[in-house]
Parts: structure tokens; sequence; C-alpha cells
């Protein structure tokens, strides 16, 4: 593990550490944390101070987003953000983006990254999409780690839904055993990054960091997906407080449509709220009107919406002093 925060890709305040985790057959690998410190003040009045926030981004992403480290930092939380293995700033040359055969294997990542962060204070996990599926599992297999989970647009279910998962998952095995590497057709037509671009709330990623139709899939991750998908179906205990947030409605992005700019284009929403409800016992679903997949790069009003909800959440529950 480096012991060296450098200046960050961001700029000021965002600084990164590198964070060695030895090697796989495509070579060294690495995760990268970011940090952002609340200011004194903040970080001695606000109502979360001594919170530690880590946040954990999706599937063919990377952590970009300075408001949201704003958001904690203003409540008195110092923020961190996580480019897993092979994402982002964490991606080295030779490797496959994005790849994991195991869920569980990101254990390693978040284990380094609390490492750095140090005890001092009360934990919060926030994970996006992808990120979301795998804090979740991690929360549940860790109790008493986390003093709260936020989920943005988690992946915690299939998008053709509980009883096509169970239908698919035996093939998507198979693959997966016999040629985890192999080719998948590409389905992501770009519309997302399309209707982000519209909404003016996606910034320009440096060169492969986050493709413009998401990263090649494979069948040794998706089916590590799927195990994690099982395993929400049939029931978690995360000990802590969730909020699962997410759009009030789904777009198929089948083609080019308005409604892509005020809608989740990416996950069934309506399975993804009911799969929430088997997270835990003290689990709250906000639903966003407007709202993108990525809930705090929706247009404005919903973004606002959104963060409204957090801070109500974070503010009123077991997480503020």
């Amino acid at each position: 593990m480096s012991a060296q925060w450098v200046p960050d890709v961001l700029g000021a305040p965002f600084a990164q550490r590198t964070l060695d985790l030895g090697t796989d057959a495509e070579g060294p690998v690495v995760a990268t944390l970011v940090r952002s410190r609340a200011r004194r003040l903040a970080a001695l009045t606000g109502p979360l101070r001594g919170v530690d926030v880590l946040y954990v981004h999706g599937w063919s992403d990377y952590f970009f987003q300075v408001e949201l480290a704003r958001f904690w930092n203003g409540l008195g939380a110092d923020f961190y953000a996580l480019d897993l293995r092979k994402y982002g700033r964490s991606l080295r040359p030779g490797q496959t983006p994005g790849y994991i055969a195991a869920l569980e294997t990101y254990d390693e990542d978040i284990a380094a990254a609390r490492a750095a962060i140090g005890d001092t204070g009360r934990l919060v996990l926030m994970g996006h999409s992808t990120g979301g599926l795998t804090l979740s599992l991690w929360a549940a297999r860790h109790p008493g780690a986390a003093a709260g989970v936020v989920l943005n647009s988690p992946w915690l279910e299939l998008q053709v839904g509980g009883f096509g998962r169970q239908a698919l998952a035996p093939i998507i095995q198979a693959r997966a055993r016999f040629d985890p590497l192999g080719a998948h057709p590409e389905v992501d037509l770009g519309f997302y990054t399309r209707a982000q671009r519209e909404l003016g709330s996606l910034p320009d990623a440096p060169d492969g960091w986050r493709p413009e139709r998401g990263f090649p899939t494979h069948p040794g991750w998706l089916a590590a997906v799927v195990a994690g998908q099982a395993q929400v179906a049939a029931g978690l205990d995360v000990a802590a407080p969730v909020l699962t947030m997410l759009s009030t409605a789904w777009t198929p992005p089948m083609q080019w449509a308005p409604s892509l700019t005020s809608t989740d284009s990416v996950l069934v929403v309506d399975d993804i709220a009911r799969a929430a409800t088997r997270l835990g016992a003290d689990v709250t679903i906000a639903r966003i009107p407007g709202a993108v997949h990525d809930v705090f790069l929706s247009a404005p009003e919903p973004r606002a919406a959104a963060y409204a909800a957090l801070r109500r959440w974070a503010t009123r529950g077991a997480l503020a002093r």
C-alpha cells in the first residue's frame, strides 16, 4: 500500500492514494482511494461530525462526483471514494476492464480502503449500481462494520426479473466455467451516456475510464453479479439502516426518446425497489421523480430532491449527533 496521498485528477481538495492488492493472472492489481475532508468548522460542529463515507462506483465507471463529496463534507463527514481494481484510476495496461469472477474478491479492496482511512469514526457505505450490490453483500457479511448504507440505484436484480434470472443462471454459470472471458453481444447503445450529456451532468473522462457504451462484458463477470443477486433474493441481514434511492420510472433503452433524460434507462426500478426490501429490517426506499440511473446526475429538480432525501435520512436518523 502506498503511504503517500498525492493530488488527484479532480484537483484540490481531492487527494488520492494507491492501494496495492498483489497480483493476479493479468499482473499487478491496485485499487485507488480518493479523499475529500470536511473543513474544520463543519468537522467540529456538523451533524455528521465523526462520520467517514466510503463511496463505490458502478459498472464502467469511476469516481468524479465532486458535488456529492461536497454534500457530505458540508455535513461534517470526511468523504472517501474507491476506484475498484481494474476501473478508472486503478485500471492498468493489459487488464480486462472491470472484470471480477466473484464479488467477494472486492473484500480486499474495501479492507485496504478501511486500513487507509483508519478507525476514526462511524463508517457510512454509499454505492451506485453494481457498487450498491457489492456493498450490500459486504455489509451483510460484516455486521457492525457500517453505521449506515446508502444505495443509489443498486443493481439488486437482473433486468429480466427474478424468474428470468433463475432461468438464465444455469446457462450463465456454465459459460462462466468454460469461457469466463468470452465476449457478450454489445447491448449498450450509448443512450444513457447521451442522456447525461444532454443534462450536462457528465464531465469528460480520462481516456478509457468511462466508455460511451460501457466496458465489454464477460460470462465470468455476469455470473458473479447473478450470484450476488441470488443472495439478495434469498434475503440479507444488513444490520445497519439502509437508504435505497432510485427513480420512479424506467424507460427501455432500445431507441432514443426524451424520457431517457428523466427516467432510469439501465435498471427496472420497480424490481429494484422490491428487491431492496430483502436487504434487512431497516430499509428506507426513496423514489425520486424525474431521476436518471445515477440520481445525483439528474436534472436540477430531481437532483435537489435526491439530496434533500439523503439529508433527511442522514441527519434525522442514527447517523446524526
